[in-house]
């Protein structure tokens, strides 16, 4: 992967939220004597990731915080959630512009989500011939992993401390190949989205069915010709062989109970990233957004708003020298 080019992809509302709750007791405000803490929480980890990474591109996606295509499909998505503090509503507003003052690349897509973002993200690097790696804290981003795309998953401990998944490690935490997450995480489904899964199917059940079946595909071919015989003589063989009480017949009724498959195939829809944003890269025009290095002033000028000195200083450092190349570890 080295030998690529790389694109590192953040998705930024969820950084953003992330520093809003690990910073907000330091109260950091800009030289405007605006609340900067998230966006300074953002910027610093993104900043060691460049430092980390090398990459060629960044590319930061957000969210359109005016309409969403899934609310108006579900009013129910995301349902629930704490209302945002309206620190971090403002901060979240201005990420973009202070991003693109940068001279990074932001792409805020009509009705949509950061995720939307990451999925065309690691589209183009297919297309393209690059790396790419997906930094967020959403599971969603897992359905990308490929042998070109990996995605740093933001938990406790920072950049320094997060999990670079790629396939082998993803299969080694879920038990499921990287192509098939999405039908796992649509089977499970998604509490933080309001997104109820499968009756009676969960993260235990769910890897064994897409290991042992291949995909949820064949699954419903099986039920629809066979009545669902190869699924119930699989499951059941996989349970002997493993000394585990046999769940053929009980997997395929819930399968089959009412409302089961449309709601797997609901989960699916509304899981899926478009993968067919125009994201404005152009790695061939000098200069233009999203490619590094940087200019050096307005990167003194707009870190320097942050009102931060030593991450100004890492910022002309990581942002404006020509990158060492140091690749992605395996």
């Amino acid at each position: 992967m080295s030998e690529r080019r790389l694109l590192l992809a953040v998705d930024a509302p969820s950084l953003l939220h992330r520093n809003h709750h690990a910073r907000v007791e330091s109260g950091l405000l800009d030289r405007g004597g605006r609340p900067a803490w998230a966006l300074h929480g953002m910027l610093r980890q993104i900043l060691e990731a460049i430092d980390q990474f090398a990459p060629d591109a960044v590319l930061f996606g957000l969210d359109d915080r005016v309409s969403s295509v899934r609310e108006e499909a579900y009013p129910a998505y995301k349902a629930g959630r704490a209302a945002k503090d309206p620190a971090l509503v403002d901060q979240l507003e201005r990420a973009a512009a202070l991003l693109d003052a940068l001279g990074m690349l932001t792409v805020t897509p009509a009705g949509l989500e950061a995720d939307d973002v990451n999925a065309s993200a690691a589209t183009w690097a297919e297309r393209n011939g690059w790396s790419c790696v997906l930094i967020t804290s959403d599971r969603d981003a897992f359905a990308h992993i490929s042998e070109r795309t990996q995605v740093l998953r933001l938990i406790t401990g920072g950049i320094a401390g997060s999990p670079l998944l790629n396939p082998a490690r993803l299969r080694a935490l879920y038990g499921i190949a990287a192509e098939h997450y999405l039908e796992y995480a649509a089977l499970r489904g998604d509490t933080s989205d309001n997104l109820p899964g499968v009756p009676g199917i969960g993260e235990k059940t769910a890897p064994v069915l897409l290991s042992q079946m291949g995909s949820m595909r064949a699954v419903w071919a099986d039920i629809d010709h066979c009545a669902g015989a190869t699924l119930v003589a699989t499951i059941d063989s996989y349970c002997e062989e493993n000394g585990l009480r046999r769940i053929g017949s009980t997997l395929l009724a819930r399968l089959t109970a009412p409302g089961a498959r449309e709601r797997f195939e609901f989960n699916l829809a509304m899981m899926s990233g478009r993968t067919d944003l125009d994201l404005g890269l152009t790695p061939d025009l000098p200069g233009s957004p999203g490619l590094l290095p940087l200019d050096p002033d307005r990167v003194s000028r707009v870190v320097g708003h942050l009102n931060v000195p030593a991450t100004t200083q890492l910022a002309l450092r990581v942002l404006t020298e020509p990158p060492a190349s140091v690749g992605l570890p395996r």
